[in-house]
């Protein structure tokens, strides 16, 4: 369950990337849609070797909205989703604002 309101602080790509659950001091972080939630929690699902730890470190937008667990799908760029897949992600950013913090907002790297 989502606890703390939603923070806007900007984490660039590059940051990101080291919120993938291989370092153990650090949290784990999952984006959708530009929002950075903190999937730490869940490290049976998100943490090293787990089912969805694909989705860790980055904005897999891509591979959410279309139910993908194809590295090359998680990416940020989902705007050659259909109708129904956009819907999907939709579903997926309710599903995690329900569960998780949001920490942050994706930036692009200076």
């Amino acid at each position: 369950m989502a606890t703390q309101p939603p923070k806007t602080t900007p984490i660039s790509v590059s940051e990101l990337s080291k919120y993938n659950g291989s370092d153990p001091s650090l949290p784990i972080y999952v984006a959708i849609k530009g929002d950075v939630f903190d999937v730490s929690k869940n490290t049976s699902s998100y943490g090293p070797g787990a089912g969805y730890n694909v989705f860790t470190g980055k904005d897999s937008s891509k591979a959410l909205g279309m139910s993908s667990l194809k590295p090359e799908d998680c990416i940020a760029d989902y705007s050659g989703l259909t109708e129904k897949e956009l819907e999907t992600l939709e579903q997926w950013h309710a599903f995690f604002s329900k569960r998780y913090n949001i920490v942050g907002k994706v930036v692009p790297d200076k």
